[in-house]
């Protein structure tokens, strides 16, 4: 095969590839911010805060040392929300239930349908626990925005080593002798040469 044609093929591959990841790029850039705003938005009208500073509620060695740094602020980012859910929520449900799921207390109270305080501690547990579900799937989407970010920056400085890469070969091949030759090596591992 020529050596011009091969430089040829190998950068349009290059330049194909550059545009495929500045593409993907583009697209998991977008998918970011999109899931961002989304989380940012649907968490910002719950209008949940966090204790203010020297709150009693913060005063729990379970609490204090993952919500003091939000301590007073409102709830609008996916890092929050599994701060909440995790040492505040998850914490006040452990203490109601001396850590007894919904689903034990449920059949607790299936077993005993006469006590009200039974079937109160269920509703609870049920209303919280859902709150703490909805809330790590907010931080679940805002890390997989955070990912697609990462793949993002990784996508875009793969398709700049690409076109720089693309360029170098264009440039190699104005300077090739058009009766210049690739020849593959027939034994594996054997590395190509090239005559003039």
């Amino acid at each position: 095969m020529r050596r011009r044609t091969f430089d040829a093929l190998m950068s349009l591959a290059g330049v194909t590839l550059t545009v495929v990841l500045a593409l993907a790029g583009g697209l998991m850039f977008w998918a970011h911010g999109f899931v961002q705003d989304q989380v940012t938005t649907q968490l910002s009208a719950q209008k949940i805060y966090f204790p203010p500073k020297g709150d009693e509620a913060l005063a729990s060695k379970q609490i204090g040392p993952y919500l003091n740094q939000y301590a007073g602020q409102q709830l609008t980012t996916g890092a929050q929300a599994r701060a909440y859910a995790d040492h505040f929520i998850n914490v006040h449900l452990q203490e109601m239930t001396g850590g007894q799921t919904y689903a034990q207390l449920s059949a607790k109270a299936m077993a005993h349908p006469d006590d009200q305080k039974l079937a109160g501690l269920v509703s609870t547990v049920f209303k919280g626990e859902t709150l703490r579900g909805l809330l790590l799937n907010a931080y679940a989407f805002g890390q997989m925005g955070t990912i697609a970010l990462y793949g993002a920056i990784v996508s875009f400085v793969g398709a700049g080593v690409m076109l720089l890469l693309s360029l170098l070969g264009l440039a190699h091949l104005q300077r090739v002798p058009e009766e210049a030759e690739v020849r593959l090596g027939s034994k594996v591992g054997r590395a190509s040469t090239v005559t003039a």
